[in-house]
């Protein structure tokens, strides 16, 4: 079998095995549901309202644009927080000895960020069926439509967020490296609106983005037909979603593996002991 494949087979099985041990894991479990429960709660209080002029509720509205904030949340910042941690405690150091296991390293990260992701996704439907008025009745086309945005929204997003992590010197430099972006780019990316009524100019710096396209995609999968008529072009623009996202794909597959083999080469035992000792010190 050819290396680079063998060590993706390896990755995927790693990527499993990892997302299981969340499963039992108190603290891991308990990210997931309070995040996804503080959602559930606010769309749970807006289930009564409508959006203006419509009979849609509130609730069934915004949801898509929380489900596509989860799904840019887990890839950016899961992924860099989780290479960040493990840049820290060796298991870089460990892959980087490994014939191709940067290669496998990276599959396997990709495995279970995304398993995370579809676990927050899951909290977030699975209550909503019977809380938000709408949802039950959503069409079998706006299923099938949220099962391929789902792993192109994650391929599109979680490579960069492992670049992330890999520049980052410590936890805590993750925060203004993947956060503070996302902020800015999520508040200009109409991820819970259209962002039909902004200005041009941003409106064109938001269409570059994976955010923009994600709410979009969502708001196909769930939002009527009609909904279509707020949205730059009068319509989801399926094509360019795609393309969009899968540009972002495959920059990030292609470049991440590089970004990660030249970080590794600079790591060793001594620098990974000293950034030890440097987090050991900010706790102390």
């Amino acid at each position: 079998m050819n290396p680079t494949l063998y060590a993706v087979r390896l990755g995927l099985s790693r990527g499993w095995r990892e997302f299981r041990q969340t499963l039992v894991s108190v603290s891991d479990v308990a990210w997931y549901v309070v995040m996804a429960v503080a959602f559930v709660l606010v769309l749970f209080f807006q289930r009564h309202s409508a959006v203006k002029g419509t009979h849609v509720s509130l609730a069934f509205a915004v949801l898509p644009g929380i489900l596509g904030m989860l799904v840019t949340l887990g890839g950016i910042q899961g992924a860099a927080s989780a290479l960040a941690v493990e840049r820290e405690d060796g298991t870089l150091l460990r892959a980087k000895a490994i014939p191709n296991g940067i290669a496998g390293y990276l599959t396997g990260r990709i495995v279970s960020v995304s398993l995370g992701t579809v676990l927050s996704l899951v909290i977030v439907l699975v209550p909503g069926l019977f809380l938000i008025p709408g949802l039950p009745d959503t069409p079998l086309t706006g299923w099938l439509t949220l099962v391929w945005v789902l792993p192109l929204g994650m391929l599109a997003t979680l490579p960069w967020g492992a670049m992330i992590g890999s520049l980052a010197n410590g936890q805590q430099s993750v925060v203004a490296l993947s956060m503070l972006p996302f902020v800015g780019v999520t508040a200009i990316s109409g991820i819970f609106y259209p962002i039909s009524a902004l200005a041009g100019w941003l409106q064109g710096i938001a269409q570059v983005f994976p955010v923009y396209w994600l709410g979009l995609g969502m708001r196909s999968a769930f939002l009527p037909a009609s909904a279509a008529a707020a949205e730059i072009g009068r319509s989801w623009r399926y094509p360019e979603l795609i393309a969009v996202l899968g540009a972002w794909a495959v920059a990030g597959l292609t470049i991440a593996p590089i970004v990660l083999r030249r970080m590794a080469r600079k790591e060793s035992g001594s620098s990974m002991q000293a950034r030890r000792q440097r987090a050991l010190q900010r706790l102390g």
